[in-house]
């Protein structure tokens, strides 16, 4: 049976490669499980999240970090070495009670709107039932009416500005942005999105905001990507791309040989 949505992480997998996508998403084969770096990364998503909705306080950030972290790394086939550990534990310190401020300064007087809001909206574009299923880590309200879409990011010292305009790296947030807006009958105008970087590694400025870009033709784009993707997986269409081999978990297995 088709499934009948499609989430970013699927879309951005298909793109790279459809024979990947088919082993994951149809034949339901593992590809990569996780590390301790998404295992900070899901830690310091989950403070942010439970303190947007007022329902962590300040004082107990670092207890909630260290449990879901501690948690994550329990699911991981290979534990990391303590010294690594101890050294994550004590960087996120250095990165949440930085968060709040850092959109202060560049939203002042916002106010929370949703955090780690679901979507779940009909790609109308195709002629056939399949939705658009994701969340947004946060979106705000300023003053001055508009929202602002942020999705966090965490990585050792930052991105370059190569990764920072990648395509399918900032059609995460164009999509959104479309699908929010659909959600909520807005006006695309009034909604801006961000990527926040929460950077483990950095002397100084742990936590980045900055604003992608979402207008018009890049939405067109985008949507082009994912309703062509949508089609070919309508039809079972999956072709290996044999310039995504290099690092997927796949390659050189019973599952995929070149």
């Amino acid at each position: 049976m088709t499934k009948q949505h499609i989430s970013y992480s699927e879309l951005k997998i298909f793109t790279e490669c459809p024979h990947k996508w088919k082993l994951q998403y149809v034949d339901g084969l593992a590809g990569f499980t996780g590390n301790i770096y998404t295992a900070f990364g899901t830690a310091i998503h989950s403070v942010c999240e439970q303190s947007a909705l007022e329902q962590l306080p300040e004082e107990d950030f670092a207890d909630h970090f260290d449990i879901v972290f501690l948690d994550e790394l329990k699911k991981l086939d290979h534990k990391p070495e303590n010294k690594l550990i101890v050294e994550m534990r004590n960087q996120s310190r250095e990165i949440f009670h930085k968060v709040f401020p850092a959109l202060q300064e560049l939203f002042p007087g916002y106010e929370v709107y949703s955090s780690e809001e679901g979507l779940y909206q009909p790609i109308t574009e195709l002629q056939f039932d399949r939705y658009l299923k994701g969340f947004i880590d946060l979106v705000i309200k300023t003053p001055d009416d508009k929202y602002h879409i942020i999705d966090w990011k965490s990585c050792s010292w930052g991105w370059d500005v190569e990764r920072k305009s990648d395509k399918m790296t900032t059609y995460q947030l164009t999509l959104y942005k479309k699908f929010f807006c659909e959600k909520h009958g807005l006006d695309p105008k009034m909604v801006e999105t961000y990527f926040g970087l929460l950077k483990r590694t950095a002397k100084k400025d742990n936590v980045e905001i900055f604003r992608v870009t979402s207008g018009p033709r890049k939405t067109k784009n985008a949507t082009k990507v994912l309703t062509d993707a949508c089609n070919l997986i309508n039809k079972g269409v999956h072709i290996k791309n044999r310039n995504s081999c290099a690092k997927c978990p796949f390659n050189n297995t019973e599952h995929c040989t070149r």
